[in-house]
């Protein structure tokens, strides 16, 4: 990508603009500026010359940026409904994920272990093999979601350039929600849930309940934060040299 492109590309991520358009529009024109190169070296001028009054045809960078910031439709919806980018979308994939590790907690359970009266205190003691590479999936998807969920909205930001007031909300929330989750398994101590499984939201009833669930909560923030704190330290890194 030219220079002018690249000043471009940057000058439209930062306005918000949606990363697909950004490319799409990008690539037009780059094919229109070949059009020009290849009208201009008709003419006989030299390569650099030729460059140069193509890209004066094309037009200027802030012109050829206002074309896209001006509409609205290409902004992106980070932009236009960052509550349901970083809010709503967020808990909806920790949902599923959540449901795919319960589901794997339940199949293995019926399959691996049908006489425990739970999956979490097999009376058969500790397993290995395929039984135990099963729950592990499961307790990965499970733990793994709200890190994988928080790099996901790090990773948004990045690419739109986006304040970080939004994204830190979003992570928050997710990390605050995963946090305070329970999961209960058990014939006995869970007889009137849909396959004996149920699943909670609770802070804790002490003070020091509270404060272990706002530390794994920071724990899981600091995680999910990490590729984006490093691509802030690169981008810097990059700017100042």
């Amino acid at each position: 990508m030219s220079k002018p492109f690249s000043e471009l590309r940057e000058r439209l991520l930062e306005a918000r603009i949606a990363p697909r358009h950004v490319r799409r529009y990008l690539r037009e024109l780059a094919d229109h500026l070949s059009d020009l190169k290849a009208e201009e070296e008709r003419s006989g001028q030299s390569r650099v010359d030729t460059e140069s009054a193509a890209l004066r045809r094309l037009g200027r960078i802030d012109d050829l940026a206002s074309a896209m910031i001006e509409r609205r439709e290409f902004q992106s919806w980070a932009v236009r409904a960052p509550w349901a980018m970083f809010g709503l979308a967020p808990i909806g994939f920790l949902a599923v994920a959540w449901s795919v590790a319960l589901l794997i907690l339940w199949t293995g359970w019926n399959i691996f272990l049908p006489q425990a009266d739970s999956p979490f205190a097999p009376s058969t003691g500790p397993m290995y093999g395929v039984e135990n590479a099963y729950f592990q999936a499961g307790r990965m998807i499970y733990f793994g979601a709200p890190i994988f969920v928080g790099w996901v909205i790090g990773m948004i930001a990045a690419r739109q350039r986006l304040k970080t007031v939004w994204p830190r909300l979003g992570a928050a929330l997710v990390a605050l929600i995963a946090s305070t989750a329970q999961v209960h398994a058990g014939r006995t101590e869970v007889p009137d849930r849909i396959g004996h499984i149920s699943m909670n939201f609770n802070f804790g009833s002490s003070v020091q309940d509270v404060s272990s669930c706002l530390t794994h909560a920071f724990v899981i923030m600091s995680l999910a934060a990490l590729p984006y704190i490093v691509w802030r330290l690169r981008r810097f890194k990059s700017i100042s040299a």
